[in-house]
C-alpha cells in the first residue's frame, strides 16, 4: 500500500513539471536560425505598410497657404484643417488618393512618398507641397514580466527599439536583457532578430527604427524553484494527509 501511494505521488509530481514555466511566450529552439540583423544597424527611416492609416495633406504655391502673410487668421486656419484628409494604405500596399486614384505607397519612407506623390500633383497643381503622417503606427511590447505587457503607439516616424523599451516602462527584473525578440512581418513570412542589450555594444541594436506591428519580447527569468513548491504543495499536502490516514488506521486496526 504504502509502495502503491509513494509511486502514485511521484506520478503526480512529474505530471505537474509539464506545467512549469507553460506561461512563457514565444519560445524558439536551441539551434532556431534568427534572421540576419540589419548590415550597419543604422536608424533607418518608417516605411510605409499596409493598413497604415495616413493622414495627407497638400497645398499649392509650396505651401504658400501654410503661411499666407503670417495670417493666423480664422479663415486660414479653416482651410488648413479642412484641407487634411485620412487615408487606409489597403492590404496591396495602394492608397486611394483625389484625383491619382490607387496609388502605390507601401515600401516608401514617408519623405519618399511625399516627394513622389508632389510629382505627380504637379500636373493638375502649380508647384504641389505634400504633408504625410502615419496615424496609427504601434508596437507591442513584452518587457519580461507577466501582466506588464504594452501596446506602444508610435508617435514619431522614427522612434527606435530604446525609446519604445522606455515608454514601456523598461525591461522588467524579470526580464533577460541578453535575450530579446525583435518579430518583424516581412510579406508573407516573419523575421525573428535575437538582440544582447545586456552590454553597452547592444546600444547599436537598440537605435533600430521600430516598423509598426513589430512585437518586441523580452525572454523572462525561469522560476523553478518557486514553480515546482507551487505546483508540489497541494501534492505534498494531500500525500501527508494520506499518510497520516494510513498511521492512523494502522494504529487502531486490531
Amino acid at each position: 500500500m504504502r509502495k502503491l501511494l509513494l509511486l502514485a505521488g511521484i506520478a503526480m509530481l512529474f505530471s505537474s513539471c509539464g506545467w512549469l514555466n507553460s506561461s512563457i511566450m514565444l519560445k524558439t529552439k536551441k539551434d532556431y536560425q534568427y534572421s540576419k540583423l540589419p548590415d550597419s544597424t543604422k536608424a533607418k527611416d518608417y516605411i510605409i505598410a499596409a493598413n497604415d492609416l495616413i493622414e495627407f495633406r497638400i497645398f499649392s504655391n509650396d505651401g504658400f497657404k501654410l503661411i499666407d502673410l503670417t495670417s493666423l487668421n480664422q479663415t486660414n486656419r479653416d482651410y488648413q484643417m479642412n484641407n487634411r484628409m485620412d487615408f487606409l494604405v489597403e492590404y496591396d500596399g495602394n492608397v486611394k488618393l483625389p484625383i491619382l486614384g490607387r496609388t502605390k505607397i507601401s515600401g516608401l519612407t514617408v519623405r519618399e512618398a511625399e516627394l513622389m506623390l508632389e510629382e505627380k500633383y504637379s500636373s493638375y497643381y502649380v508647384k504641389p507641397f505634400v504633408l504625410m503622417t502615419v496615424q496609427n503606427k504601434r508596437v507591442v511590447i513584452f518587457p519580461g514580466s507577466a501582466g506588464d505587457a504594452k501596446v506602444i503607439p508610435l508617435m514619431n516616424n522614427n522612434t527606435t527599439l530604446i525609446e519604445a523599451l522606455a515608454l514601456a516602462g523598461g525591461i522588467a527584473d524579470d526580464g533577460k536583457a541578453k535575450i530579446v525578440k525583435l518579430i518583424r512581418k516581412n510579406g508573407e513570412k516573419d523575421d525573428v532578430y535575437l538582440l544582447d542589450l545586456s552590454k553597452i555594444e547592444g546600444i547599436k541594436y537598440a537605435n533600430m527604427v521600430l516598423q509598426a506591428n513589430d512585437i518586441i519580447y523580452v525572454e523572462p527569468r525561469r522560476k523553478y524553484a518557486t514553480k515546482v513548491l507551487a505546483e508540489i504543495t497541494p501534492i505534498l499536502s494531500l500525500l501527508s494527509s494520506t499518510l497520516v490516514l494510513i498511521w492512523y488506521a494502522d494504529r487502531v486496526t486490531p
